[in-house]
């Protein structure tokens, strides 16, 4: 579902499970606070998954770049008992579809090591590109300070790194996928009248 602030008190957790999940992977990703977690629910630009008892088990956030052009869906995260059950793909669907309604003429893009999560970009629409053709929106390249990996994007002259960096063009890509419905609506139900 798209995350509220009835959410907010899972901020701290979520934190805490990207940066665990990045360290037990030895990869690097840039630090979130539950300041900022808390301040996307709020805005609605992100999407959380609850187990029935109302634990949560996923989240993935919006963030926006040269003033809207770009849309990036950062910070998946899948409780590790529900990795590769496919949650993942339904929050990436959720959150592309979230993105698309928002900023339905940016380009989406994304920064990843994580195979399953390339693989799940890729059914979206997305194309690996170099990272000349994301933003150039310096707010955007120093949230990768945090990163482990940062003094490899620096000695690159952020031309590459160890992420791989993939785009959903909507200009390009428009025929290739249908927008995901956000909400499933009941169908009427027609009564036949004597």
């Amino acid at each position: 579902m798209v995350a509220n602030e009835q959410h907010i008190p899972y901020s701290q957790q979520i934190c805490q499970e990207m940066e665990a999940s990045a360290k037990a992977r030895g990869t690097g990703i840039a630090k979130r606070t539950p300041a900022y977690i808390s301040q996307k629910m709020r805005e609605g630009k992100a999407v959380i998954a609850l187990h029935a008892d109302g634990r949560w088990a996923g989240f993935c956030y919006i963030e926006t770049w040269s003033h809207g052009k770009y849309v990036a869906n950062s910070g998946l995260i899948v409780i590790p008992e529900l990795r590769k059950s496919g949650l993942a793909r339904r929050i990436k669907q959720k959150i592309f579809a979230l993105s698309r309604s928002k900023f339905p003429e940016a380009k989406i893009f994304g920064l990843t090591t994580a195979l399953a999560v390339m693989r799940i970009n890729s059914g979206l629409g997305y194309t690996p590109v170099t990272y000349s053709e994301l933003t150039d929106d310096e707010a955007f390249w120093k949230g990768c300070r945090s990163c482990v990996n940062f003094e490899i994007l620096q000695s690159k002259h952020r031309s590459n790194c160890l992420c791989t960096a993939m785009l959903y063009d909507p200009a390009k890509e428009e025929k290739f996928i249908p927008l995901p419905v956000l909400a499933q609506q009941p169908e009427p139900v027609h009564h036949a009248h004597p």
